[in-house]
């Protein structure tokens, strides 16, 4: 889809990605009750966190929502979906969404988080843009990297204790990408160091 929509990559600076994919929400009619979602998806250590920073950065009245929270742990990806259920669908009829925090020093449920309706939600991290929430996602962001600068992040961010884990997850990962296609149903594709491809418009774009 992305890479048919145009014959050669359009390069961009660092700044730019962010602003790219608030313009394109911006032009799209609302999909989450009268706001709009963005998700941010990609394996884990492309800079997905940190385009959902410059996002917030441009967009100061977003809310984001980070996925890390609604993992069930480091084997909880499989199982995600349920909780972007309760946060997404009541969200999409205009009433409070909500999700159950994973504390990952205790390795336990934490507290129950409620999510209003806001205007902007930025859901980033792996599984953000799962098949499922497709019909209420207004832009689906895709970012990438080489694997060991996605691998030397993620022990830079989390430490040794996350090495034990890498490939687990990576397979985890991978199969979820794979079974819910979300590269191939991306709008947008973000090398997580700064350059990106915009794909042509899409149903349900307007200008603002």
């Amino acid at each position: 889809m992305l890479l048919g929509a145009y014959r050669c990559a359009v390069t961009q600076p660092v700044t730019q990605p962010a602003t790219a994919v608030l313009g394109l929400a911006r032009r799209r009619l609302p999909t989450l009750g009268r706001g709009r979602l963005v998700c941010i998806d990609g394996p884990a250590g492309s800079g997905k966190t940190t385009l959902a920073e410059r996002l917030l950065a441009l967009e100061p009245e977003a809310t984001i929502v980070h996925m890390d929270d609604l993992y069930e742990g480091w084997d909880g990806l499989p199982t995600v979906t349920a909780q972007l259920d309760r946060l997404l669908l009541p969200l999409a009829e205009g009433q409070p969404g909500s999700y159950r925090r994973w504390d990952w020093h205790r390795g336990a449920w934490a507290e129950e988080v409620t999510v209003e309706p806001t205007g902007l939600l930025v859901l980033e991290g792996v599984g953000s843009g799962s098949e499922p929430a497709a019909p209420v996602t207004t832009v689906l962001a895709w970012v990438e990297a080489p694997h060991d600068l996605r691998m030397r992040r993620g022990l830079d961010r989390d430490g040794e204790a996350f090495a034990p884990y890498w490939e687990s997850w990576a397979r985890d990962e991978a199969e979820h990408f794979a079974r819910h296609r979300t590269r191939e149903r991306a709008d947008l594709l973000v090398d997580g160091q700064g350059r990106w491809r915009p794909a042509s418009a899409g149903p349900g774009e307007q200008e603002t």
